[in-house]
């Protein structure tokens, strides 16, 4: 049997927020699985402890202060490499969804497109990512009021929008970014 580890990040395309990746590997299948953001938030949670329960997996975290100053492909790139070095058990093949393999120098990795639908392994790794940055940034939204992180987790809604001008940035945000620049100019 081949050993996948899969990974998936959320957070690339956030105002505010870290990015998270998770690496993956299933000892057993779990039924519902699938890309994060097809399944309701209750679903991705109790999918989670699931997976965190009968599964192998690493998790890495990226601030918004690093995508600032490295960019983004570096930030999902370290984000990746910390989750897959949290995987001690040894494996044939790394999948990551998407069209760019963010660890093309590391041994055995690929991407695909869509893999978060199609190879269990990257489903469980989208919902551990997924779900770990979105209660991360509902915290953040106690130490930060006013921004509704709760309510859309650091991405570009009108409600985010409309605490920027408000409020200002926060440390929380990616003021690399051009629309937190164009609202705080």
């Amino acid at each position: 049997m081949t050993v996948i580890v899969g990974i998936d990040e959320v957070g690339r395309g956030s105002w505010a927020g870290p990015v998270v990746a998770a690496a993956v590997i299933l000892h057993k299948p779990i039924a519902g699985l699938n890309d994060s953001k097809l399944l309701s938030k209750k679903m991705r949670i109790a999918l989670a402890e699931e997976i965190k329960l009968t599964a192998h997996y690493g998790v890495g975290w990226v601030s918004a202060a690093v995508v600032d100053q490295h960019g983004l492909t570096a930030a999902v790139r370290s984000a990746m490499q910390s989750a897959l070095d949290q995987i001690t058990e040894s494996y044939d093949e790394i999948i990551i969804d998407g069209n760019y393999n963010y660890l093309s120098e590391t041994p055995k990795s690929v991407s695909l497109i869509k893999a978060d639908m199609l190879i269990a392994a990257v489903s469980a790794a989208s919902i551990l990512a997924k779900v770990a940055r979105d209660q991360y940034m509902t915290d953040q939204a106690q130490l930060f009021p006013g921004y509704g992180f709760e309510r859309h987790v650091g991405y570009g809604t009108t409600i985010h929008s409309v605490a920027l001008q408000k409020l200002g940035t926060c440390e929380l945000h990616r003021r690399s970014y051009k629309p937190i620049q164009a609202m705080t100019a």
